[in-house]
């Protein structure tokens, strides 16, 4: 299932960091381009993580290897953008870290929980969803960090919406931790 049409859609997000990277370490057009088509890229591939999964339902490809690959793709492309925004001067460290440190605990919870048969009570819940939707959102403010139709100042929105989703990202990692405390509490003696 390592070439199906979902996983392929899969693979593209993980090809796509680079790229979006690429668009700021190479310096040929002006400042609005650059912003332009990382926005444009970042979009793109974002919504290849919904599409991705409505093939696989709709072509009945899913596996357990898309289902692995596809919060690993999500979570690459999240990290590496949030670590250009730090590095542009447009996004604070300090959320971040806190994403990207969130990012990391509750992977690691996952595969734990999963390994003592338990990942029930860790599966996505809808804060994850609307956390995940946030940082959608504020990530391609945040790249093209100009005025969008002359009215709205996407640098400001994305300021607060990258906060607005640190804020979700500690909550749900929290709604997260304390399903699993019971589990981990009946296996550590």
């Amino acid at each position: 299932m390592f070439f199906t049409v979902p996983t392929i859609l899969t693979w593209t997000r993980i090809v796509a960091i680079p790229l979006i990277v690429g668009v700021f370490y190479l310096k040929m057009p002006p400042e609005p381009v650059q912003n332009l088509v990382a926005t444009a890229m970042f979009i793109v591939f974002a919504l290849t993580d919904w599409l991705d999964g409505f093939l696989a339902r709709r072509l009945k490809q899913t596996s357990a290897f898309g289902a692995f690959l596809d919060p690993v793709a999500d979570k690459f492309l999240v990290c590496a953008s949030l670590l250009v925004l730090v590095h542009l001067g447009r996004a604070d460290v300090f959320v971040a870290l806190i994403i990207i440190g969130r990012e990391i605990a509750i992977s690691a919870l996952r595969e734990w929980m999963a390994q003592i048969g338990a990942s029930r009570s860790v599966a996505v819940h809808m804060l994850g969803k609307v956390k995940t939707t946030v940082q959608m959102v504020a990530i391609p403010f945040l790249l093209y960090d100009g005025m969008l139709f002359g009215a709205v100042d996407t640098g400001l929105w994305g300021h607060w919406l990258i906060w607005v989703a640190a804020i979700l990202t500690v909550w749900s990692m929290v709604y997260y931790l304390r399903k699993a405390l019971p589990e981990i509490r009946q296996r550590v003696k």
